[in-house]
């Protein structure tokens, strides 16, 4: 590869490297939240939030993340509700990434031994105190390995956004390889994406190290 020439590309890869970490960024803070919420919800006893929680998983889980995107981008106009291409990217990213992260914690949830829940009533917690200080923490540690996946999973699924126009790391490249007739800027995207999930398995390794006694 021509060193001066990738030097030369670099600073319009970077600015999709910006693009790509907003999108995912406010995906993990966003689809974490509706994971842990939907997930100490769907494994309540509740039956009717936990029949539209599973419609919506189902739903998300069900159909393909760009067909989700392009709903979002070209569908939701039909009902009134038009958004920027970012507002669109991060609303849709967080529903289907929360979508498999309520499926985790619920998961996560059910497999913590009953017992305990009892123990936390004779010690007089109440349901939100349970939840909060015993049942929610355990989910959470049980669940780094699953959680830690999807988050590598999310980092190349940022690449879908192109496919509504927005200048990611994907689709800077592509313009630059269009544009110059060389492929360098592929193999300098590919080696940031293979980085990225480098730093993100280290993060989980540790992270699984630290509470590995939990399971």
């Amino acid at each position: 590869m021509d060193i001066e020439y990738i030097l030369k590309i670099l600073p319009y890869i970077l600015d999709g490297l910006r693009v790509t970490s907003i999108v995912f960024v406010f995906t993990i803070a966003f689809s974490l939240i509706i994971g842990i919420v939907l997930g100490v919800v769907a494994s309540s006893k509740y039956k009717v939030p936990k029949i539209i929680i599973e419609t919506y998983t189902w739903i998300f889980r069900g159909t393909p993340l760009l067909l989700q995107l392009y709903f979002g981008m070209y569908g939701l106009p039909a009902f009134g509700i038009v958004l920027e291409r970012m507002n669109v990217a991060i609303l849709i990213f967080s529903l289907n990434y929360g979508a498999y992260f309520t499926e985790i914690f619920r998961g996560s949830i059910l497999s913590i031994d009953k017992g305990q829940i009892e123990v936390s009533k004779t010690l007089g917690f109440h349901k939100i105190q349970t939840y909060f200080y015993i049942v929610i923490p355990q989910a959470l540690k049980r669940s780094i390995q699953a959680v830690g996946n999807e988050t590598i999973t999310l980092i190349k699924d940022t690449a879908l956004v192109a496919a509504i126009a927005l200048n990611d790391l994907l689709r800077n490249a592509k313009e630059i390889v269009s544009r110059d007739f060389k492929v360098d800027a592929f193999f300098v995207v590919g080696i940031i994406y293979i980085l990225l999930s480098f730093v993100i398995v280290k993060i989980f390794k540790k992270l699984e190290m630290k509470y590995e006694y939990f399971r």
